[in-house]
Order: structure tokens, then C-alpha cells, then sequence
């Protein structure tokens, strides 16, 4: 059961990265990027690095997500596609 639910986190992490790649807008892929961390998170905890787990949550997911989106709202959009 814990196994199948390592995978499954783990291909959510895959799927975030793909997304945060692939997406053309950049609010997108700072949001994606912010549930890539905390998919990363979740990995943490369910593999019994707790310390890690909560580092990742509050640096990873919250800080830096907090950040990038507050730049994106600060750039302007040159073209309009």
C-alpha cells in the first residue's frame, strides 16, 4: 500500500516538472512549480525524512512560490500571445 502511494506522489512530481516546462505562461508554471514542491514535500514525509519534509514545505512550496509569483506580477507582457 505505502509502496503504491510512493509512486503514485512520484509521478505527480513528474507530471508538476513536465507541466512546469511545457506551460507558456509564467503564473502557471510558478504554480506549478510551488505543487511540484509540495508533491516533493509529500515524498519527504512518506519516506520518513520529516526534517526535510518540513524545510521543503516552507522554503520549497511556500517561500520560493510566494516569490515567484510577486515577480511575475511585476514583469509586463511584450507581445500578446
Amino acid at each position: 500500500m505505502i509502496v503504491a502511494l510512493e509512486y503514485l506522489v512520484l509521478f505527480l512530481v513528474f507530471i508538476c516538472a513536465l507541466g512546469a516546462l511545457w506551460v507558456r505562461d509564467l503564473l502557471s508554471a510558478a504554480v506549478l512549480f510551488g505543487a511540484y514542491s509540495f508533491m516533493m514535500c509529500l515524498l519527504w514525509a512518506i519516506m520518513g525524512a520529516v526534517d526535510v519534509a518540513f524545510t521543503e514545505a516552507t522554503v520549497g512550496a511556500g517561500v520560493s512560490t510566494v516569490f515567484f509569483v510577486a515577480a511575475v506580477f511585476h514583469t509586463t507582457r511584450r507581445t500578446k500571445d
